[in-house]
């Protein structure tokens, strides 16, 4: 124990700590056992050789070190703790400069205080709730105290580091304030070649003192002078101590500084940094610590209000009494500020405020890499705070506030998180009266903007930039904001933070005015297209630009067809060589048909050489000359009775016998035998229902298609049946024994339209009916039904077998029968299921003026009937043949109560005959028969007729465009025609694809399959059918191409629909965004419907072309249409 003894009169002052000095350790102890006194222990002296190791300062001891020039050195460190206290000179003379040099600087609730100057180099500095001051005096040429820390300096628990004259502190590591109350303040403070400073939350870096005499010393090399001192835009690179700089705080080569707490001084400057961040909570501030009077003082009279302070915004005049005063004008340079703002009010007086400060971040040479700041910058002006004192108040006015001062940047980067923010203010005026202060200036220096697709966007801010200027008080007016500025923009870059000019603008200049980023040529801008985002922005007038959609082509954002249109001259001229071509190709397509198909479509019907055998069964037209007779006698001689299949062989209509064996072939067949065989018969007939709901599908969506089927299902069914009866069936109905052996007594045959089919009933030779087979007269009224169905596909035609036309041969030369055929059925072609009472009407003059005309001379006579009604209404047409004979007498034709005779039936008035028509759906029905019943049906008349029953179905409207029609000749210019419309319709159907795949690929995709492949397929089909031999099979083919041809109508159709929704919803988003330079479309789109409309056109004017050459192709007699029934015999 070397402690002081303790004072019983003054406690707190106990004797001077003693000293002891471990010789082993070379240490040297001095405490004082934690009792307080008030003198020092001396140490006059300290060896150099050999130097002690530590220096313990411990419980309360006091130590001095009195002389001038001391240096105190160790090798290991020097502790002071528990409320030890080293100090360094004398309080009276506080002149001299000390020197600690040690391994370690250890404090904790302890003091070092110097009166002087202090050199410290130590390793490590660590501070705990202790303070280290050093009192420089008033004399100037005490030097600056430096402290250097190599390793780390660290403050905490409300350590303080501060002096009343300049003080660096250097290290090459770490520099933390951790938290409240950890303070380093000085007049100037530098702070250098740390690796890394932070400055925790609450804590303080601070110069110069705000009450120390010497700040207005400091700030007043800056007030005056008009020029920017060549340190704030040049400054050292060295970071030494400088008391002839304009700084209070300098950070100079610190690569990271890190601000949660304050940073506060006159003027700021961080130098030869790498990254600042400024935290939340976090403010670097010179906010009323500028000047006092300035450049831009603020005026004040004797009896009114101050103005307030001017610098980059003039200052708000004050008004009091009646007075106004003004406030003080702009100053400095807003493209380099460097000035201090300006205060306001009287300086005599106490209500005088201050300027704000000037923060430089960075230098020209040397840039911050990065500034992040997410908390606070300010370098606002003072506000009045009182009234100002005066002997009497009621005559003055208050004080005019403070301008902002000025923010500096040289930087790189910059990062303004939310809710941080740059103030450079003005400060509010006094009351009453006080004008506001003048805003101050903020000014961005970019370092090395990139340009072109190497720039990179400079400043990301989220935050606030404030440079406004102060709120005047009463009647006293509002400061004029300040200025922000950024360094001068190159080409393409415009504004403070010199961003890419807005997407549709362009600068061809330097500089950073947003007016002189210049609207592109609107001119240049093509229809579809927008203006397109640029790296580095745009430098030229040629705006670049790209198409609104993939489905326009770069550079005129055409679509596909426009691309098209405009590469072979425009609309015109590619109009003009469409038609060109189209007509060529159907030049050179007509020409290769005729060398390829020959002349039999061409050129008129030649004689067929006797003998040869001709199948006439075929259901078109034949002309007299395509007739010659065959001789069928033998199977003519025993034939008994053709009975016909009733329904037109459809899903819904198919084929059935009637249970009832009719009179003609009673003697020939077994009852029973023949029910079972008509149940066979009809059971095979049926269709199964899979086939029905085929042909329903079809028909919804390709009916060309579902037609084909339907066909298909025909022949398939008609195969079944005469195979079931050639082969299958035992012919166990006939009562002949050879007929049964022979299968030769039932035959079964079909129209080659394959709607009306036949039983034939043939003797098999044992029957021994001298009465049998029964002669044509005999027959009489006989019955022929019409095969097909008065439809498109299928018209109405008197189909004569070689039998039919052996019978006839008995009564009629086959010549006259032949020209018959021919006659009837160039007229039954033109009658149309739906319109019966309008078509039907000339077929029965025809027969009344033609065909009786040379049947009569022959004894015969026919006349139009329906026969065979089924429980749905459906009827089949056809002739009833009679002798001329018969005719003029009355027979009795009907099982009921009435008789009728075929006359009268003829001849009967509307009303009587309704009730034998059972197509109104009356029960009853006429038998035109004779006693035998051998008809089933009724004659039609012009008075019967319209009782006659249209059957309309829902294709029925089809039959308007799709009709067959009587020859127009001219086959070849016919043909042509059609090639021209033929590839016509393909060209346009491309280009309307083409048009619709331009607005996206589901419009091109509804438009190609609602309906599936009935857009395509016209062009395979009238290929088809242009290039097929004979006239017969073109006809066929032609009718399906006709067919496809209308179907592909519903596609135009909805391409239509589509295209009107489309554009509709189109113009209505346009009208939104029309005064959008960018957008610059809709005008070219209000022609979209010509391409479907033309195409839709080109369908209908097709229609009837084909049926024309149909016609033509049918029809090659033109005397069949004779008006002139000699001649028509004639021919």
């Amino acid at each position: 124990m070397v402690h002081g003894g303790e004072s019983n009169g003054c406690p707190s002052n106990s004797g001077a700590a003693g000293t002891r000095f471990d010789i082993i350790r070379q240490s040297l102890f001095i405490s004082n056992d934690n009792m307080s006194t008030q003198t020092d222990t001396l140490l006059l002296d300290f060896p150099t050789h050999p130097l002690w190791t530590n220096v313990f300062v411990e419980s309360h001891a006091k130590v001095v070190v009195p002389l001038r020039w001391s240096r105190v050195q160790v090798w290991g460190q020097i502790s002071l703790m528990y409320g030890g206290t080293l100090s360094f000179g004398l309080v009276n003379y506080p002149f001299s400069e000390f020197e600690l040099i040690a391994e370690e600087l250890l404090m904790s609730d302890s003091m070092v205080k110097v009166y002087g100057a202090l050199r410290l180099s130590v390793k490590v500095l660590l501070m705990w709730n202790s303070k280290l001051q050093i009192d420089g005096g008033q004399d100037p040429v005490v030097g600056s105290s430096l402290l250097e820390g190599s390793n780390l300096v660290a403050l905490r628990e409300g350590s303080v580091i501060s002096s009343n004259s300049n003080l660096g502190v250097h290290g090459q590591g770490l520099l933390k304030l951790y938290g409240l109350g950890d303070i380093i303040k000085a007049q100037r403070l530098f702070l250098s070649l740390f690796y890394n400073i932070h400055i925790g939350t609450g804590s303080t870096l601070q110069a110069p003192l705000k009450d120390s005499s010497k700040m207005e010393l400091i700030t007043n090399l800056l007030c005056e002078s008009p020029t920017c001192p060549e340190e704030l835009i040049h400054p050292s690179e060295d970071c030494n101590v400088n008391a002839t700089l304009s700084f209070t705080v300098q950070i100079c080569r610190v690569e990271d500084i890190v601000v949660d707490g304050l940073v506060k001084g006159s003027v700021i400057h961080f130098h030869l940094a790498r990254t600042v961040t400024i935290n939340p909570g976090g403010l670097v501030t010179s906010s009323e610590l500028g000047c006092r009077r300035g450049m831009g003082k603020g005026l004040i009279s004797s009896n009114g209000a101050g103005g307030g302070g001017g610098h980059g915004g003039k200052g708000g005049p004050g008004f009091f009494n009646g007075h106004l005063t003004e406030g003080g004008e702009e100053y400095g340079n807003a493209d380099l500020p460097c000035e201090l703002g300006s205060g306001g009010g009287n300086s005599t007086s106490g209500g005088t405020t201050t300027g704000g400060g000037l923060i430089v971040m960075g230098s020209m040479e040397h840039p911050l890499s990065r500034l992040e700041i997410f908390g606070s910058m300010r370098a606002d002006g003072e506000s009045s705070k009182s009234i100002m004192e005066s002997q009497n108040v009621d005559v003055m006015g208050g004080s005019g506030g403070g301008s902002g001062g000025s923010l500096l940047f040289f930087l790189q980067t910059l990062t303004l998180g939310n809710n941080s923010l740059l103030s450079s203010s003005g400060g509010h005026g006094g009351q009453p009266g006080g004008g506001g202060g003048g805003g101050g200036r903020v000014h961005f220096d970019w370092f090395n903007i990139a340009t072109g697709d190497e720039y990179v966007p400079m400043a990301a801010v989220n935050g606030t930039i404030l440079t406004r200027g102060g709120t005047g008080i009463d009647d006293g007016h509002d400061g004029k904001d300040g200025t922000l500025t950024g360094k001068e923009c190159p080409k393409g870059l415009f504004g403070v933070f010199c961003e890419e000019c807005p997407i549709g603008t362009y600068k061809d200049v330097n500089g950073s005015s947003e007016a002189l980023c210049i609207p592109c040529p609107p001119e240049e801008l093509p229809h579809r297209a927008a203006y397109t985002f640029v790296r580095g922005g745009v430098t030229k007038p040629s705006c670049p630009y790209e198409c609104i959609s993939d489905k326009y082509h770069m550079p005129h954002c055409y679509t596909p067809l426009e691309d098209l249109i405009y590469a072979l001259g425009g609309p015109w001229l590619f109009g003009l060589l469409l038609s060109g071509l189209l007509v060529l190709l159907a030049l050179v397509l007509s020409v290769a048909r005729m060398k390829f198909v020959g002349t039999d479509e061409f050129s008129g019907p030649t004689p067929t050489p006797h003998e040869s055998q001709i199948d006439h069964s075929f259901p078109f037209l034949e002309s007299l000359n395509e007739v010659l007779e065959t001789n069928r006698t033998e199977e003519s001689q025993s034939h008994v009775h053709r009975l016909y299949f009733m329904g037109s062989n459809t899903f819904n209509q198919p084929w059935h016998l009637p249970h009832s064996p009719p009179d003609e072939i009673t003697e020939l067949v077994y009852a029973d035998a023949f029910i079972k065989f008509v149940d066979e018969i009809n059971s095979l007939a049926a269709y199964q229902w899979w086939e029905g709901s085929v042909y329903s599908i079809l028909s919804l969506f390709a009916y060309p298609f579902a037609w084909s089927w339907q066909q298909w299902c025909r022949k398939k069914k008609f195969q079944q049946l005469r195979e079931f009866v050639r082969s299958e069936y035992d012919h166990a109905c006939l009562r002949s024994c050879r007929s049964r052996a022979l299968y030769e007594g039932l035959k079964v045959a079909a129209t080659p339209d394959l709607m009306v089919a036949y039983v034939d009933f043939f003797l098999g030779g044992d029957e021994k009916r001298p009465d049998l087979p029964p002669r044509l007269q005999q027959r009489f009224p006989m019955c022929i039904i019409f095969g097909g169905a008065g439809s498109y596909m299928a018209p109405y035609t008197l189909h004569s077998d070689n039998l039919l036309t052996s019978l006839m041969g008995q009564v009629v030369p086959a010549t006259i029968w032949y020209r018959l055929v021919a006659g009837l059925n160039a007229q039954l072609r033109t009658v149309r299921q739906g319109r019966l009472h309008s078509t039907l009407m000339p077929v029965i003059t025809w027969l009344g003026t033609h065909a009786n005309y040379g049947l009569s001379l022959q004894g015969v006579q026919v006349d139009l009937a329906w026969f065979q009604p089924t429980a749905s209404g459906y009827y089949q047409l056809g002739l009833v043949v009679n002798s001329v004979d018969e005719v003029a007498h009355t027979t009795p034709v009907s099982e009921f109560s009435n008789t009728i005779s075929i006359e009268q039936l003829r001849t009967n008035d509307v009303c009587s005959y309704r009730q034998y028509v059972p197509c109104l759906g009356n029960s009853q029905y006429t038998h035109l028969s004779s006693t035998d019943r051998r008809i089933n049906g009724a004659i039609i008349n012009s008075f019967t007729l319209r009782c006659l029953k249209n059957q309309k179905d829902v294709l029925f409207p089809l039959s308007f465009v799709l009709r067959n029609t009587r020859p127009v000749g001219h086959q070849d210019l016919v043909g042509l025609i059609i090639s021209i419309l033929l590839l016509g319709d393909f060209s346009l159907m491309l280009l309307t694809l083409l048009q619709f795949y331009s607005i996206s690929l589901g419009a091109f995709l509804v438009v190609l399959l609602i309906l599936p492949l009935a857009l395509l397929s016209p062009l395979p089909a009238g290929i088809n059918a242009l290039f097929s031999h004979g006239p017969r099979r073109s006809a066929g083919l032609a009718r399906v191409y006709a067919l496809w041809n209308v179907t592909s109508v519903v596609n135009v159709v909805v391409a239509l629909i589509y295209g009107s929704v489309h554009y509709k919803i189109q113009s209505t988003s346009d009208e939104g965004a029309q005064n959008f330079h960018a957008l610059n479309f809709s005008t070219e789109e209000s022609g979209w419907w010509l391409f479907p409309t033309t195409l839709l056109l080109c369908k209908c004017v097709q229609a009837p072309m084909v049926d024309w050459h149909i016609a033509n192709l049918e029809i090659q007699d033109r005397t069949l249409y004779s008006k002139d029934p000699a001649k028509f015999w004639e021919s």
